[in-house]
């Protein structure tokens, strides 16, 4: 973790960078370092990676506020962040936490109420990232995610007594997980309730706790998961399993595993919603007199008239041969521009064909044979 660079530095962005920012510098590093345009290149490999991971952090809300905080140590399995929140802050707020209760049942908000331990209870979200590349995200796959979830313990079968063993009825609290108690305020003498200290608000005090889960009657599994990929997913979309979260509590339903995608940049296509767009070169001489050439799409190579005298920006249009609409029903189009390439490096023969068409075309000075352009032209 120590020898990594600074999310941020690696994007070139600012600590501040809104998430269009953010997305933009990555599609600029990831393409101008795509591994296509570079086969075998080591040190273009690395930046592309290094860009992926980046982005992958900085691209997801929840993870750049941890990793905002705590840096690179805030996804280090040892560095004691995982699991329940961090560093220990996640009751809320703290030793205040009474003052809620008794202003609630002083001025009757519902503060005081005491939550019932044995309710059922959702289990909470379990998140997770897919890197895909722009032809999967286009027509769809199947990828394998590997997730840590909370899951009801085996042995125990969730009570978190020791197999042959059963809980006791908290003598204190009498099952409730609450005890409620007096207290002097300035308004006078107020009832308030509170996390049974004797239990810890669980209802019940187990004598003999599981070996497998300590007593927690849970545990922590690492599972992979087949995740099905629609055609037509975006970059930072996110797709949900509803069920495949954390188990829930006292019956209650499992979370949902919510997976966000990043696509890779392409090495020539762009994306524009359904839009595939492409630039393309030609030469001066085939868009002069026109040509038939060869253009990649999604679906492999197809050929493309070009018309004589086609200018350079000259935008065309492949009917169908875009993005597949995510909810079906067809697909988007591809856009093809066109740039001229000025040609390098004539031969002297070139060059005079080049100065006998200029002048043809009454774009040079009367007997000039520099080159040099008449300031009216045809």
């Amino acid at each position: 973790m120590a020898n990594k660079r600074d999310y941020y530095e690696v994007l070139g962005v600012e600590k501040g960078a809104t998430a269009d920012e953010i997305k933009k510098a990555y599609r600029k590093i990831t393409k101008a370092n795509h591994p296509d345009l570079h086969p075998g290149d080591k040190d273009c490999e690395e930046r592309f990676k290094e860009a992926n991971e980046a982005y992958e952090v900085l691209s997801d809300e929840e993870k750049r506020k941890k990793y905002d905080q705590f840096g690179h140590a805030a996804f280090d399995p040892n560095a004691g962040f995982g699991g329940g929140g961090f560093g220990g802050f996640g009751g809320g707020f703290g030793g205040f936490g009474d003052l809620g209760d008794i202003f609630g049942d002083i001025f009757g908000f519902g503060g005081g109420a005491a939550r019932n331990p044995s309710a059922p209870r959702k289990g909470e979200n379990v998140r997770a990232s897919v890197n895909i590349s722009f032809e999967e995200a286009a027509f769809g796959c199947e990828k394998e995610v590997t997730v840590g979830r909370i899951e009801q313990c085996s042995d125990c079968h969730g009570t978190g007594c020791a197999p042959g063993t059963t809980p006791e009825v908290c003598p204190d609290c009498k099952g409730s997980g609450t005890v409620r108690t007096t207290q002097r305020t300035p308004f006078g003498m107020a009832q308030s309730t509170s996390p049974c200290s004797r239990c810890r608000g669980t209802g019940k005090i187990i004598h003999q706790p599981c070996k497998a889960c300590r007593g927690m009657g849970k545990v922590r599994r690492q599972h992979k998961l087949k995740v099905n990929i629609p055609a037509g997913i975006d970059d930072g979309q996110t797709i949900s399993r509803p069920g495949y979260g954390s188990a829930g509590e006292n019956g209650g339903s499992s979370g949902d595993l919510l997976v966000s995608v990043i696509v890779r940049p392409h090495a020539r296509f762009e994306r524009d919603g359904s839009s595939v767009l492409l630039e393309q070169e030609i030469s001066y001489a085939q868009a002069a007199l026109g040509a038939e050439i060869e253009i990649p799409t999604l679906d492999g190579k197809v050929k493309l008239s070009i018309p004589e005298g086609t200018q350079p920006g000259a935008v065309f249009r492949l009917r169908g041969k875009g993005i597949p609409y995510l909810r079906g029903g067809g697909r988007g189009d591809q856009f093809v521009s066109v740039t001229v390439a000025v040609p390098k490096n004539l031969t002297s023969s070139q060059k005079e064909l080049l100065r006998q068409f200029a002048a043809s075309m009454g774009e040079l000075d009367s007997g000039s044979k520099s080159g040099i352009f008449s300031k009216k032209k045809k």
